[in-house]
């Protein structure tokens, strides 16, 4: 992609999606001192709390008008929703997908199955006149809102990315440093598998080993917010990225009582 990438404003950030990751994403950005305009598919007036709980840094909106106004917007959706994506209004700007493929919830994609493409590749083919970079899909809601460390510690964790044009990767870096953490560049959009559901670098190094037994939706919750956070310093982390191997695409969510 020849890139078209002018620099974001500075704020406000724009997150789509306000599911675990998204709200996730919202609150590291209102303590770095951000702003954000945050909206889902149902609506504005259903972020109410949550946008009280972030304090005046936070405003709720439609995703058209997160996409019109946000200099960078994070796709925190389901990859069965990307194409509802405003694809307009996110042209030549630099989007941070943060999706996984899971066929419980996404149905069988023909193209992801057959290793014809990644998911990130999905939405870049969606988002033409965007510039994606895939990031913050391999770190748990629960890790990642307790893993954020300021630049310089030595407990701070690395995240991977991935993309096709190095100017948005150089914003997408700059955003995870202020949120608080590292980037890996992995390299582009088609090598964002190295990172998905089933490789090294997916979840697991941040976090303790998954508690044996069935657990409760809400036991396991629970259980994440509270298990400690594992630092993964960039070089744990390229040899993570570098070790993965290529298997059957998509993750699969594990039963709970």
């Amino acid at each position: 992609m020849t890139s078209r990438l002018t620099s974001p404003p500075a704020s406000p950030l724009g997150i789509i999606g306000a599911g675990a990751i998204g709200a996730t994403i919202a609150r590291l950005a209102v303590a770095a001192g951000l702003d954000i305009v945050i909206g889902n598919s149902r609506g504005p007036e259903t972020l109410a709390e949550l946008v009280n709980e972030l304090g005046p840094r936070a405003r709720a909106a439609t995703s058209h008008e997160v996409a019109r106004e946000a200099g960078i917007v994070i796709a925190a959706i389901p990859l069965i929703a990307y194409t509802d994506l405003p694809a307009s209004e996110l042209a030549g700007k630099v989007v941070l997908d943060t999706t996984n493929y899971y066929p419980q919830r996404d149905g069988r994609i023909r193209a992801l199955d057959d290793q014809e493409s990644t998911a990130s590749e999905l939405v870049q083919g969606h988002l033409a006149d965007s510039f994606v970079v895939k990031a913050f899909n391999n770190i748990t809601f629960a890790s990642l809102g307790n893993g954020c460390r300021p630049t310089g510690s030595s407990e701070r964790s690395t995240l991977p990315i991935a993309g096709d044009d190095a100017d948005a990767k150089q914003h997408a870096s700059a955003l995870l440093d202020t949120l608080g953490y590292d980037a890996l560049d992995i390299g582009p959009l088609s090598q964002g598998w190295r990172s998905e559901p089933g490789t090294p670098a997916y979840c697991d190094p941040y976090m303790p080993a998954w508690p044996a037994g069935s657990l409760s939706t809400d036991e396991l919750v629970a259980w994440l917010l509270s298990a400690p956070v594992i630092p993964v310093s960039v070089e744990q982390a390229r040899t993570l990225i570098a070790s993965a191997v290529r298997g059957p695409a998509g993750g699969y969510f594990p039963e709970t009582s």
